[in-house]
């Protein structure tokens, strides 16, 4: 967006890995995909062409390094840096930036005009782990998913998947193939709705009509099948939970505890709701490959895990898809005029800047919908931003809350234990607009691509011509 919308602007991207692909390079278990349909989650300026709208990982990273050699945006990208700090410079209109290159250790600082974050909200060394009781006398393997080793032998072997989300539900159908048994561990159940792994109606547009029509035209498809199912979940919870779990009984043997194993005692999009494949899971259940128990861990034995319930499930590996850790703006620590700014209390505004921190962008993605399509929307807005300044000779673009009774509401609007672990570490959102974060691709396309900037809470300030050598926009972290 940079290159196009702004090709007055000079940048740089730092990524604190030796790698491009971000969350489709680190992780590597097996079976890892899309949660989002592909045509939605890849980028509108490059449409994505696989036959499977429920796409591998491996694939997805293939698209992702292949879009940035197309444009060019790999050479542009310093591998192996990582952000440590930013400080904001009000009188000079600049980020001062301390940087650490990660083969040395050796830090160095750099200046910017412009920060924008693309680091996600998920911390990448590691994730989150519990405490499990008897962990050390178990002689088994345990392995986290965001660091699978790629020699892990688990063909023949009884394996144990700690958790119900979106991970769990990917890896056990993927393990069952050549595992002995997988047993997927739950306290409480996920909803799961199966897609295809090809969109039909897709595939016949992308035949019949050129890309550059098919390719929007699938893109808003999608977009608002998502936007009403969530819509109706919302206003109709007990009628989306009904038709979930029919679904799920009818893939299920007859008498199987639907209730029990897959019925959550929320309500649809309270949580994020789990996608199967071609009802993947539910495949390897009926198979006898796979099952899933709802029970507690009462503590690890050398052979298995022991539930509450006194039945041992034997295991010669177990896997804790036990969930991420937050970690807001890849633990860059912010400051303006030398004060430390405190994140946890920020009102973010339109969901991708802090209120009274200037200059700064911040891509954040939907919870209920791809990723992607709220991140193209925050880029396509801070180069309406970049643009104004440049074209106005603004050098400062600074998000202020003139209400101070607005009560302060949390970023996501999810019930997961990964948010509810983390909530304080993230900024708030208001009540009301622009500092309410809707969740709404069709609210926030036309906010972001076509209204003013001058809303009453964007102020403009200082003289300098930005964008002259000094004032560099500078992006940091992976992309997502």
């Amino acid at each position: 967006f940079v290159k196009t919308e702004c090709p007055w602007a000079s940048y740089a991207l730092f990524e604190a890995r030796d790698s491009i692909g971000g969350t489709w390079d680190l992780f590597r278990y097996p079976g890892i995909r899309s949660d989002s349909d592909m045509f939605t989650l890849g980028f509108s300026f490059r449409p994505w062409q696989g036959e499977k709208s429920i796409a591998d990982g491996e694939s997805i990273l293939q698209y992702i390094k292949d879009t940035a050699a197309e444009e060019g945006i790999d050479r542009k990208i310093r591998f192996g840096h990582k952000i440590i700090s930013a400080d904001w410079s009000s009188a000079d209109s600049l980020w001062r930036i301390t940087a650490e290159r990660s083969s040395s250790g050796e830090q160095f600082e750099l200046t910017a005009g412009f920060l924008y974050s693309c680091t996600g909200y998920y911390r990448y060394d590691h994730g989150y782990q519990p405490e499990f009781a008897g962990l050390e006398d178990f002689q088994g393997a345990v392995i986290h998913p965001q660091q699978w080793p790629a020699d892990l032998d688990y063909v023949d072997k009884n394996v144990v998947v700690i958790g119900s989300g979106a991970t769990a539900v990917t890896l056990v159908p993927s393990l069952a193939r050549t595992a002995k048994h997988v047993t997927m561990l739950q306290r409480s159940p996920t909803y799961i709705a199966t897609l295809p792994a090809k969109n039909p109606i897709a595939n016949s547009l992308r035949k019949y009509l050129p890309n550059k029509v098919s390719g929007p035209t699938i893109r808003w498809m999608l977009a608002l099948q998502t936007q009403a199912f969530y819509t109706l979940s919302k206003r109709r919870p007990e009628f989306v939970k009904k038709t979930l779990l029919k679904e799920v009984t009818k893939r299920l043997p007859d008498g199987y505890d639907v209730e029990k194993n897959f019925t959550p005692s929320y309500n649809p999009w309270d949580q994020r709701v789990c996608v199967v494949p071609n009802g993947d899971l539910f495949k390897a259940m009926r198979a006898g490959s796979a099952e899933v128990v709802t029970d507690t861990i009462d503590t690890f034995t050398k052979q298995g895990v022991l539930l509450n319930s006194g039945t041992e499930l034997p295991a010669d590996i177990v896997v804790t898809a036990t969930g991420l850790e937050l970690l807001f703006l890849g633990g860059i620590e912010l400051a303006v005029d030398g004060e430390q700014v405190d994140i946890g209390s920020k009102l973010t505004y339109k969901g991708m800047m802090l209120e009274g921190v200037p200059n700064l962008g911040v891509a954040i993605g939907y919870t209920n919908a791809s990723w992607t399509l709220k991140c193209e929307l925050t880029c396509a807005y801070i180069c309406r931003l970049l643009n104004r300044m440049h074209d106005d000779g603004y050098s400062q673009c600074t998000p202020k809350n003139s209400d101070g009774a607005m009560a302060p509401e949390p970023l996501l609007d999810l019930t997961s234990g990964y948010v509810q672990r983390s909530a304080g570490l993230l900024p708030k959102q208001g009540s009301r607009f622009p500092w309410k974060v809707y969740q709404s691709y069709v609210r926030d396309y036309p906010s972001l691509k076509f209204s003013k900037l001058n809303d009453g809470a964007m102020q403009f300030s200082g003289s300098k011509n930005f964008g002259q050598a000094g004032s560099t926009p500078a992006k940091t972290g992976a992309s997502r």
